[in-house]
């Protein structure tokens, strides 16, 4: 919502907004475009306002929304603005899957850049290489997040499908966000949806690798797909193909191989095997959209990242400590595999996991979490909010440690876990902290605590 709030005032809109709470980097975003943010107040909307745009995050019984529909007042939600206001005349390049979204959107939108394009982009980050995650650019293209999440209280479809992708990037499919969705053939219907949307002339990028998407696919394609994997040794030109081709050992190397030819060898500033997937997925995608290999390689190795994505919160006692948003099982134990391999130390790396969303604060993903740690030396967990959640219903965080093993536990606060650390953690111990939410502040808290007792 704040990325959107950004391009309405891009598009010459007057623009202020509500929230129960915000906090950086998106509080920082929002005060550098100047626009204010409230706490919901019915006196917010005295001023009669144009249109409200609604976030999916607000349900009845809000303030600001029962004055809305008591006043009679012009809503849509969120995408329905951007597919109605800054869509039209526009190619779309959206992005789905359940993982590397805002990463893989970012490193696309970064190379069109790079390229001349002067691409738009909505973004549910922070890339480094931007001021922020939302412009209109000068180009065709607009290159836009595409999340499956439902759009808002009053439409329950997926955000993607308001979006009308001409080119659409498929990276992968994994059931999440279960407070939406009750399976994972929920979610592949909304899929489905989508691919309905993309026009005979547009492109389908999709991950050959991914178990799922086959199934989305046979329900009804109408446009022409290119596939991806990781490098086989082989390229075949078939049933199977697939076009493009990833290889690299931990990520912050690799090669591209297009109909089995290496085309791109590069090094970057990311690490992980899971983000050199989404590089090929994007190089595929740009060179449809006319981007050069070379370019694409060129603007790979310039890459600077994303905020709270493997992001270096800073150094103390010989101590590094890194932010990541990761909070699915697949994520989580891609990143803990790549920290490790990042280390410039035999030290340990101690993982710390806020279980926040919805799906990961309930039972769904209990025993698919232990699994996620074999790279970790010291593991802890804070326990898991019941809100909203019956007593049997919320993720057993002392189970999942108990399972790890005895290098893994629950901790009760991120107060506790600082005492934790800033007494045991020693001179070359990275500390990775994964948490979809502002933690109570810990990053900085922490960084502080080894500073003092420094």
């Amino acid at each position: 919502m704040a990325a959107i709030a950004g391009l309405a005032k891009e598009k010459g809109w007057h623009v202020s907004g509500s929230d129960a709470g915000v906090y950086p980097p998106m509080s920082d975003y929002l005060a550098d475009l100047g626009i204010e943010i409230a706490a919901f107040d019915v006196e917010n909307l005295r001023s009669k306002p144009d249109l409200c745009v609604i976030g999916n995050a607000m349900s009845r019984g809000n303030v600001e929304v029962e004055a809305i529909l008591a006043d009679g007042l012009a809503y849509c939600s969120g995408p329905e603005f951007v597919g109605n206001h800054i869509l039209p005349n526009r190619h779309a390049v959206v992005v789905a899957g359940t993982h590397g979204k805002t990463t893989t959107s970012s490193i696309l939108a970064h190379v069109l850049d790079i390229a001349g394009q002067s691409p738009g982009f909505l973004i549910g980050g922070m890339p480094e290489n931007f001021e922020g995650g939302a412009r209109l650019g000068k180009g065709e293209a607009f290159v836009l997040e595409g999340d499956e999440y439902d759009t808002a209280f009053f439409d329950k479809r997926s955000k993607f499908l308001h979006y009308h992708a001409k080119t659409l990037i498929l990276n992968n499919l994994e059931y999440d966000h279960a407070d939406i969705f009750p399976d994972l053939d929920a979610i592949k219907l909304q899929f489905s949806h989508l691919l309905r949307t993309v026009p005979n002339n547009g492109d389908i990028i999709a991950n050959a690798d991914d178990k799922h998407l086959p199934d989305v696919l046979e329900k009804g394609c109408w446009t022409p797909v290119t596939y991806f994997a990781e490098y086989a040794g082989s390229y075949t030109d078939g049933d199977a193909e697939w076009q493009w081709q990833c290889l690299a050992k931990d990520g912050s190397k690799f090669c591209l191989y297009h109909k089995g030819e290496k085309v791109i060898e590069c090094a970057w500033n990311m690490i992980g095997v899971h983000n050199v997937s989404n590089a090929c997925a994007v190089a595929a995608a740009t060179t449809k959209l006319g981007v050069s290999p070379a370019m694409i390689q060129k603007a790979f190795e310039r890459f600077a990242g994303i905020r709270r994505r493997m992001s270096l919160v800073g150094e103390a006692r010989g101590i590094r400590i890194f932010d990541d948003f990761a909070h699915h099982p697949t994520a989580i134990k891609g990143m803990v595999s790549a920290a490790k391999h990042a280390m410039r130390s035999d030290g340990k790396l101690w993982v710390i996991v806020e279980p926040r969303s919805n799906t990961m604060r309930s039972r769904i993903h209990q025993e698919r979490l232990p699994q996620c740690f074999a790279d970790a030396d010291m593991v802890i967990f804070t326990p898991a909010s019941d809100r909203s959640l019956a007593v049997n219903e919320v993720l057993d965080a002392g189970l999942v440690c108990k399972n790890i093993g005895n290098h893994a536990q629950v901790l009760e606060s991120a107060e506790c876990i600082i005492q934790e650390l800033s007494s045991h953690a020693q001179a070359g111990d990275d500390i990775l902290i994964l948490s979809n939410g502002g933690f109570d502040g810990i990053h900085q808290k922490l960084l502080k605590a080894l500073q003092d007792k420094g």
